[in-house]
């Protein structure tokens, strides 16, 4: 028991060290976007019924830093400025889907031609999410006032940042530049620091406990590997950046390329709370098309992704096996002691600051 423990931990430890240079350079991209990127600007492009607010929506989500918390109230805000559903519904499944930080930790972990499958995988999900919404709308399609959602501290709560993360940076680039940071490495290491590591350990206990061909004896290829991915996706939490480590650890044992792509896709798109609020707020058959489009999607990309793997020769597990040679060791050793110090600082501080509330309550 002891040994199979200290091999977890050996193989999380590895992980995190391959993982943790391209975690921090993509939270400091991620501060930059937040610091010189104005909320208006999403705003201004994304209202209106058309397909080109939709490929907005789309892209512009692609490589947003925005806090899982903040990914529905920003959506919603747009919504209730005037954004259409489709547009509204292409925001919220290409913004968790990809980031800026997990197609750093997907080059890392994975290989380059997945770093630039799994974006454009969001987008093409995304758009077609949004144009089937808008081609299928509800009897009543009125944006609902969401006005408490799109302003000040409401926009965003239940992160930790009381706010904060809603409010304008100062205008000079110090100021924006220091706003952004303080976004990337305090509310965003707060917000999904802890889910990464949870998703590092998950990654060492499969790389640890499950047999070299564990996942071609008990998944195999092709549809029945993609389907198996889409069941445990789709009810599942995990945010991209966590989802990488684990799908790359499935990769090693096996899974095909196509299916763990369902995985990173379906995984930080569905979920109980976004599907709640999109039943509340853009209705079932918004809701259904939502569900619908993501399943239809992970599996034609996933075929997609298989063959265009098959016909360029790549083995995407030596690549995987290789990811480690990358950068110098000591580099990753003092991002990973770098990155453990943050989440442990984030953690420290909600529980000081819930601390604090409950004595003052």
């Amino acid at each position: 028991m002891v040994d199979i423990v200290v091999n977890v931990l050996v193989e999380s430890w590895n992980v995190l060290v391959e993982a943790a240079p391209y975690v921090l350079f993509g939270f400091f991209v991620a501060g930059l976007l937040k610091g010189f990127v104005p909320d208006s600007f999403m705003a201004r492009h994304l209202g209106g019924k058309s397909v080109g607010a939709v490929l907005k929506a789309a892209v512009i989500g692609v490589p947003l830093p925005l806090c899982s918390c903040g990914v529905l109230p920003a959506a919603l805000g747009l919504r209730g400025q005037g954004a259409s559903k489709g547009a509204t519904t292409a925001f919220m499944i290409s913004t968790p889907e990809t980031g800026v930080d997990s197609m750093a930790v997907t080059y890392a972990l994975i290989d380059p031609l997945m770093t630039v499958i799994r974006p454009v995988a969001a987008s093409i999900t995304a758009i077609f999410a949004g144009v089937l919404i808008n081609a299928f709308p509800d009897d009543k399609d009125e944006p609902r006032s969401l006005a408490g959602l799109s302003d000040g501290a409401a926009a965003c709560t239940g992160c930790g940042c009381g706010g904060s993360c809603a409010v304008p940076p100062p205008p000079t680039f110090k100021g924006r530049f220091s706003a952004g940071m303080r976004y990337a490495f305090g509310e965003m290491i707060e917000d999904i620091g802890r889910w990464l590591l949870v998703g590092v350990l998950i990654a060492g206990v499969i790389s640890a406990a499950i047999p070299a061909d564990a996942v071609d004896r008990w998944v195999g290829t092709g549809l029945f590997s993609y389907l198996a991915m889409l069941v445990v996706a789709l009810p599942l939490y995990v945010c991209a950046t966590a989802s990488t480590p684990i799908a790359a650890s499935l990769l090693l044992k096996g899974l095909s390329p196509g299916a763990a792509l369902v995985f990173l896709l379906a995984g930080p798109a569905t979920n109980g709370a976004t599907i709640t609020v999109m039943l509340k707020t853009l209705g079932k058959r918004a809701a259904g098309l939502y569900v619908a489009s993501i399943m239809v999607c992970s599996l034609v990309l996933a075929w997609a992704t298989d063959h265009l793997y098959a016909a360029l020769g790549l083995d995407i597990r030596a690549t995987v096996s290789d990811v480690g040679e990358l950068l110098p060791h000591w580099v990753g050793v003092a991002a990973a002691v770098l990155t453990l110090a943050l989440v442990a600082k984030s953690f420290l501080g909600s529980f000081l600051s819930g601390d604090s509330h409950s004595h003052g309550g």
